[in-house]
């Protein structure tokens, strides 16, 4: 077996510590990497990594093994960089997560236009809106819509994007108009569970003042365009980013409401696991996608 390839799976195993992941990222299977990292071993005698059914873990032994190793992968990498042309042509499949509405109605776009300009690449786009594990999951990179709790992740703040209340002509016919964030009490709201603080809605006053106004939610979801179709069929009054519900608002099937009080800016973020060696394929779509400031905002 290649030992100098062992190396180089063993460090990116440990860099990891996800068999899987790995594996992904270098075009082995599980089995293939398992392969690699015993061969290692039995070479140095010495065990490298714990491992148990959830997860794995390096060794002391490992450890030590993974400082004098990670340096020679990086040379080795840096001459690589250096002495070849295919380095700066983004190459490769790219794992990438983003949540369900705003990977379809704004993102999914941009990826076919990243694509047309980088044919060698390829894009594998999970749509959820459940927070995924990057490195558990193999992900290269996650965007994400509103506040961020990942640890031990690069954030790249891409664009920002607005909130606006909005309901449908047939709801505020039949319930009245809200003017201030105290009428919302005797409103049916239709809630994004994803989004804090819960129950809960924020606005600023035109004079600079923080209101945080209760609610009473009719229904609770955590994606917009569940919402969204709430708000169409009259069921209440929806607070959700502008890009949700544009075609609405121009159309005039919703409206919005309260224009007087200012609601919060929502970021839009690429995250990806932190690194010192960034992989060509995540850099240029970080920089492609760091050019679309005004189409990411919806």
């Amino acid at each position: 077996m290649d030992r100098f390839r062992s190396i180089e799976v063993f460090v990116r195993v440990a860099e990891l510590e996800n068999l899987s992941a790995a594996g992904r990222e270098l075009g082995l299977s599980p089995a293939g990497v398992g392969n690699h990292v015993r061969a290692l071993e039995e070479w140095l005698g010495a065990r490298l990594l714990h491992r148990t059914t959830r997860r794995i873990s390096v060794t002391e032994a490992g450890q030590r093994f993974f400082e004098s190793a990670h340096r020679i992968v990086d040379e080795l990498a840096d001459a690589r960089s250096a002495t070849s042309a295919l380095q700066t042509t983004p190459r490769g499949i790219l794992r990438l997560t983003a949540p369900m509405t705003f990977g379809m109605k704004v993102l999914a776009p941009v990826v076919a236009d990243y694509l047309v300009d980088n044919p060698e690449t390829r894009i594998d786009l999970v749509l959820s809106d459940r927070r995924v594990d990057l490195i558990e999951d193999g992900f290269d990179m996650a965007i994400r819509v509103g506040d961020l709790e990942d640890l031990g992740l690069i954030a790249r703040s891409l664009a920002t994007t607005r909130l606006v209340l909005c309901a449908s002509p047939a709801y505020l016919k039949r319930r009245g108009r809200p003017h201030h964030p105290r009428d919302l009490g005797s409103h049916d709201c239709l809630e994004y569970t994803l989004r804090a603080p819960h129950a809960r809605w924020i606005f600023t006053s035109p004079r600079g003042k923080r209101i945080t106004q209760a609610i009473s939610s009719r229904l609770k979801a955590n994606n917009g365009d569940v919402l969204r179709a709430a708000a169409l069929r009259g069921l209440g009054l929806t607070l959700t980013p502008q890009f949700v519900v544009n075609n609405d608002l121009e159309r005039g099937t919703l409206v919005t409401v309260m224009g007087g009080f200012r609601l919060p800016e929502v970021g839009i973020f690429a995250l990806y696991p932190s690194s010192e060696r960034v992989p060509l394929k995540v850099r240029s779509f970080l920089d492609y996608l760091a050019k679309q400031h005004r189409r990411l905002s919806g």
